[in-house]
């Protein structure tokens, strides 16, 4: 029997694709949200599920619905109060994950970094061999009627995975980030061992990382990486291309074989061999793995490319060091004879406080590096450091852009742009991508 949802935050990152889910199923959903267009929106409006302003009126209006209440809502939002008041069934966007994740075999993906592209990558592989339902936190879900898997992400962000309980983890690591909520390292630390504790037949985890290693949950563990004498789940003989990135893997001293995929730098392999692994112990064809590793396309904010003129414009989510370290690497590998610029906005002023040396070190990894001032938050809207003070620390420091003013991006030809940050970092991109668009067809 259909029932009717309306979600509070349609356009949130794990909101929509649960909405894209929950309509594929047969029921019906409306949604909520800011005004201002998000990359988010798309697919829902694609699916025909109405996006609604927020008001309190819309909770008078859809009372008899279930509602879903995003995680980045506070008892005083004017639709939550007003829910609250009238007494209507909600729950929280985390149970509603977790009513799909008990409904068939499920696979959460979580980590520090890493997490939707490794959802992503998981999720293409299984839907062309089996059905599937999927929510990746780019925006995409889509809901399968007798799914043989469900494949998630899981945010660890105020614990938001703590009660889910799927058949399989994969975990990518675990490092210190969001300073506004956790403690430290051993607080993030507690908050994956929760999780790990609820996985019910196995989890994939990151052999090199520590804090990985030192879990202990109750399910069986299986490493996998590039150590023989440690890992479980092995990449051997890696070869690095402008093409991608091959190698072999083995389990535990047996050859699975050759495999490939189209994606760039050494997290890009460690991100398939999970999927592999997974694979493997549901006994997926190998060969059927093999085939669709190669047509992955990638996922939405996650070194998307496209092409300008003579210039090659990568965007990219990462707004961590460990991410820009990754991104970076990966543009290295795909254009290693071109100029790598870095154009990067950091996020939130307690993530910059927390790590404002580590992002200097992490983009000297490029050519050239540019920053927008400091996206900040609702909690956040202004702080006591700037983005000139990392600049500072940069050797190869070019300048603070402003959208207004693209001119110190563009004398360069035959480059790669790479523009990273999870606030509006699109802004300035597009701003770039509009003038160059300009300038290149004035010089035809």
């Amino acid at each position: 029997m259909p029932k009717t949802y309306y979600f509070i935050g349609v356009k949130g990152t794990g909101m929509g694709p649960l909405a894209q889910i929950l309509h594929d199923q047969g029921n019906i959903v409306i949604g909520s949200d800011i005004d201002a267009y998000t990359y988010t929106q798309a697919p829902l409006e694609a699916a025909g599920i109405k996006i609604l302003s927020f008001q309190s009126e819309n909770v008078d209006k859809y009372r008899e619905a279930i509602f879903v209440r995003g995680n980045a809502f506070s008892d005083e939002q004017v639709e939550v109060a007003r829910a609250l008041a009238l007494g209507v069934t909600m729950m929280t966007y985390p149970d509603a994950v977790q009513e799909q994740i008990m409904q068939t075999t499920s696979i959460a993906v979580a980590g520090a970094h890493g997490k939707t592209s490794t959802t992503g990558l998981l999720a293409h592989v299984l839907k062309n061999i089996a059905p599937t339902s999927y929510l990746i936190g780019d925006g995409t879900g889509r809901g399968v009627p007798n799914s043989q898997f469900f494949v998630a992400e899981a945010d660890e962000y105020r614990r938001h995975f703590k009660d889910y309980a799927p058949d399989y983890a994969i975990l990518t690591n675990i490092d210190f980030d969001h300073p506004d909520y956790f403690k430290n390292i051993a607080d993030v630390t507690n908050a994956f061992s929760d999780f790990a504790n609820n996985v019910k037949k196995a989890i994939f985890a990151w052999g090199d990382d520590a804090h990985l290693r030192a879990l202990r949950p109750k399910a069986t563990v299986y490493y996998y990486g590039t150590n023989p004498e440690n890992d479980d789940f092995v990449a051997e003989n890696i070869h690095k291309s402008t093409q991608g990135s091959h190698f072999n893997v083995t389990f535990r001293g047996e050859t699975l074989g050759e495999f490939s995929v189209p994606l760039f730098g050494q997290h890009s392999i460690l991100n398939a061999l999970a999927v592999i692994a997974v694979a493997y112990m549901e006994k997926v064809d190998l060969d059927l793995i093999r085939d669709y590793l190669m047509t992955y396309q990638g996922v939405k904010r996650r070194f998307s490319e496209k092409q300008i003129a003579d210039i090659t414009v990568i965007d990219d989510y990462a707004h961590h060091p460990t991410e820009i370290d990754a991104t970076l690497d990966a543009a290295r590998q795909k254009y290693p004879n071109k100029q790598i610029i870095a154009i990067f906005q950091p996020h939130t002023y307690s993530r910059v406080i927390a790590y404002k040396d580590e992002f200097a070190k992490s983009l000297e990894a490029a050519d050239k590096v540019y920053l927008a001032n400091i996206f900040g938050s609702a909690r956040e809207a202004v702080g006591a450091v700037t983005s000139a003070e990392i600049g500072a620390e940069i050797s190869k420091f070019g300048g603070i852009i402003e959208e207004e003013n693209m001119s110190l991006l563009m004398p360069y030809e035959n480059a790669v742009m790479v523009f990273m940050g999870a606030g509006d970092i699109e802004k300035y991109e597009f701003a770039y991508e509009k003038l160059l668009g300009q300038l290149r067809t004035d010089l035809q």
